[in-house]
């Protein structure tokens, strides 16, 4: 007969086996059985709440994604983001480098760099002093300690805010001192007096400080610096190197709205904007399985076929090109600046981002736009920026469409979980009166065999005193 059983928590949290001794029935597995047909709905509702669990959370992604939408379209009616600067270009910026302030002279200029601005030097032997030695060099005192080193009196010149010069110990044991500021400074340079004589110049190796050289425009000029302010007003050069090979050409836009930065704002806004499409057309195109469910499977296709989510695709499809009441016609949608879906012209087919809705920008469109009318751009841009927003809110934003889905799967969740506790309390009460009802069936059966062995026990004896 079987020995199964089937261990389960009692009321009192011990251990209850129930096993099929005296009938020779697997208890267990009848219970088991019994049980497996009663906890299905349970199951069901289980699966119902991991999928209204799986499509809160692909909602509140899509939510979040187009919060962050509503966010970067809000940008294009900043104020700062069309903040008039003037830009300026050279065609060689590793000789002569160019940047701006408001009021250059717009148009191109021609720089020839003749020789760069330079330091005067001069150069010294060094014997490390006796005893300490003071040295003054253009009336700054430094002191050098008996047997002291000529990078010991680098450092000290160095770290003297005060001094005229920097000071450079070579291997060799030669000490260098620059002037601390470039331009021409006639003979009179660099004057040292070491009475202790530690420093003794090298002959010939004196060299004066020099200005730049220069002209604009054929105009010749000259500065103290590499750095020049004055060569075209408005405009700072910086002498980088001779233009031996041609002038240099400097072209100088008139002040309007950075487009390098209206442009990156814009493609930022496109690519937050595809990622978004994109995400939403995977879980509505994503069909659940039709059958063989297992665990976990019920969190696929949660979205498919949602008619919200496609209602708010063509609706933000729709926001980008429909053009704004009360602007000129040319300036009126993200389309005139070259913002669109890419989609081809003259009869070639269509890309497949076009086919999807997918945005692209043409940055020559956009530049060419903010040089003619950055006035237009700005409304341009400040009107769709407030319809766009106003359009993915109502989905995405406090109090819209969303929200509402959202609040309402957490209700349903929360009823489903209160439900499924319900029933399996109750199942449990019933699994324990099974296991009672079959445990007492065991006792009767068991009491019943005793009694029918003994029975045939007697019978036996009196048997064999019949024969005997």
């Amino acid at each position: 007969m079987s020995t199964s059983g089937l261990s389960i928590n009692s009321a009192a949290g011990a251990p209850l086996s129930v096993s099929g001794l005296a009938s020779g029935l697997d208890t267990s597995a009848i219970i088991s059985a019994l049980m497996g047909v009663e906890r299905e709905p349970v199951t069901h509702l289980g699966a119902e709440q991991q999928k209204l669990q799986a499509q809160q959370s692909a909602l509140g992604q899509i939510r979040s994604s187009l919060q962050q939408l509503a966010t970067s379209a809000s940008e294009f009616g900043l104020p700062s983001l069309f903040e008039s600067s003037q830009s300026v270009t050279s065609s060689e910026p590793l000789r002569v480098a160019a940047t701006t302030t408001d009021g250059a002279g717009v148009g191109g200029y021609e720089v020839e760099v003749k020789q760069l601005a330079n330091s005067a030097q001069r150069s010294f032997t060094f014997t490390s002093p006796a005893a300490a030695d003071t040295i003054t060099i253009d009336g700054q005192t430094f002191t050098i300690k008996a047997g002291g080193s000529a990078k010991e009196l680098a450092s000290e010149i160095n770290s003297n805010s005060s001094a005229t010069v920097y000071a450079a110990a070579l291997e060799d044991g030669t000490l260098v001192l620059s002037s601390r500021a470039t331009g021409s400074t006639g003979a009179e340079f660099i004057k040292v007096s070491d009475p202790g004589n530690a420093l003794a110049e090298v002959a010939g190796t004196a060299k004066e400080g020099k200005n730049a050289e220069f002209s604009v425009d054929g105009v010749a000029g000259s500065a103290s610096s590499n750095t020049v302010t004055s060569a075209i007003p408005g405009v700072t050069l910086t002498l980088e190197g001779l233009t031996t090979s041609g002038p240099v050409t400097i072209d100088v836009q008139a002040p309007g709205p950075s487009a390098s930065h209206v442009e990156a704002q814009v493609q930022s806004f496109v690519k937050l904007y595809n990622s978004t499409v994109e995400a939403i057309e995977h879980e509505i195109a994503t069909k659940p399985p039709v059958k063989g469910l297992k665990s976990g499977e019920f969190t696929t296709g949660t979205l498919f076929g949602d008619e919200e989510l496609e209602g708010l695709l063509s609706t933000m499809r729709q926001a980008m090109y429909e053009p704004a009441v009360g602007l000129e016609a040319e300036m009126a949608s993200p389309a005139d600046v070259g913002i669109s879906t890419g989609a081809s012209t003259g009869g070639a087919a269509p890309s497949q981002s076009s086919i999807e809705g997918l945005l692209t920008l043409d940055p020559t469109k956009l530049a060419a736009a903010l040089q003619s009318n950055p006035a237009g751009v700005e409304k341009m841009l400040g009107h769709f920026s407030e319809a766009f927003q106003s359009t993915v809110n109502s989905f995405g934003g406090p109090g819209g469409t969303l929200e509402g889905r959202l609040n309402g799967d957490a209700g349903q969740i929360a009823q489903l979980t209160s439900q499924i506790n319900n029933m399996n309390e109750m199942l449990l009460v019933r699994e324990k009166a099974l296991q009672a009802t079959y445990a007492q069936l065991e006792a009767v059966m068991s009491q019943n065999n005793a009694q029918s062995a003994y029975l045939t026990r007697q019978l036996e004896s009196l048997g064999s005193s019949t024969k005997g």
